[in-house]
């Protein structure tokens, strides 16, 4: 598979060999969906929170004596049979956060590399670098390029300016070649890569 590299003007400039030993066959969507599932559990924030009978408010106090009242047997007014008492096993903070195994995710991201690949959703760029962080700058070329809503930008590593001139473009990230997941590649529409980060990727996943 040869894929175009083109600069910012969207002139053809190069190209680039993918390998279709990494690329090619087909495309394991079981990893992907493992990926995208454990990404979006580390994503929760998981600050909901309950009060049992120690944390809700009120009087410890025994509120009759044990026996001679008639009454049901009760040792404080925070106890959870009573309206407003405590609850029993509610939800607490907790991170839901778990890690899949390396080849899990290597072989998740190359699935959803491929698919992009086989569907012509890719554009392989030179340069993703910007002069100045400027957002109208950014979306200008990425308008040249002819990439429009979702869209994942893969450099070889962090431009400060591209970062910053990026965030405020809906639907737009900016990741690493070494850090990109497979839940970013399935969530955009394209994605855009430089040759370098491409290459990196390839290297990676082979």
């Amino acid at each position: 598979m040869t894929l175009d590299v083109v600069n910012s003007s969207n002139e053809k400039v190069g190209a680039i060999d993918m390998s279709d030993e990494v690329f090619g066959g087909r495309v394991n969507t079981t990893l992907i969906w493992e990926s995208v599932v454990a990404a979006n559990a580390g994503s929760r924030r998981g600050t909901h929170a309950t009060k049992n009978r120690a944390l809700v408010s009120g009087s410890g106090k025994k509120p009759w004596r044990q026996k001679g009242t008639g009454r049901a047997r009760v040792g404080e007014i925070r106890n959870p049979l009573w309206r407003k008492g405590g609850t029993v096993f509610g939800p607490q903070p907790r991170s839901y956060a778990y890690a899949l195994p390396r080849k899990v995710e290597r072989g998740a991201l190359r699935a959803a590399l491929a698919q992009k690949l086989k569907d012509g959703q890719v554009l392989v760029v030179d340069s993703l670098g910007v002069s100045e962080v400027k957002t109208k700058l950014l979306a200008a070329t990425l308008k040249r390029l002819g990439v429009e809503g979702k869209a994942v930008l893969i450099d070889l590593a962090a431009d400060e300016k591209l970062i910053r001139s990026a965030r405020n473009i809906a639907g737009v990230k900016v990741a690493t070649s070494g850090r990109v997941t497979a839940r970013e590649v399935t969530d955009a529409a394209r994605g855009v890569a430089t040759r370098d980060a491409l290459a990196q990727l390839q290297d990676r996943l082979s």
